[in-house]
């Protein structure tokens, strides 16, 4: 009787939430780009923050400069 666990395990295991894109992109006649990309879950939420951040960020530059102004 074997188990899971007697199992060897992948050399790459994928993450299982993990999620795939993959994409063609053919510009006239001659020109044809392929692209992928992977993201998990925690990578979407730390994106979010990033840009979130950023956000702020350029916002309180953005106020900043139109004080100056006058």
């Amino acid at each position: 009787m074997s188990s899971a666990l007697d199992e060897p395990l992948p050399k790459n295991p994928a993450h299982l939430e993990e999620m795939k894109s993959v994409f063609d992109l053919r510009v006239g006649k001659h020109i044809t780009l392929q692209g992928s990309a992977r993201i998990t879950p925690a990578g979407v939420i730390s994106t979010g923050i990033a840009v979130a951040a950023m956000a702020l960020a350029f916002g309180y530059l953005a106020s900043s400069v139109n004080r100056r102004r006058y």
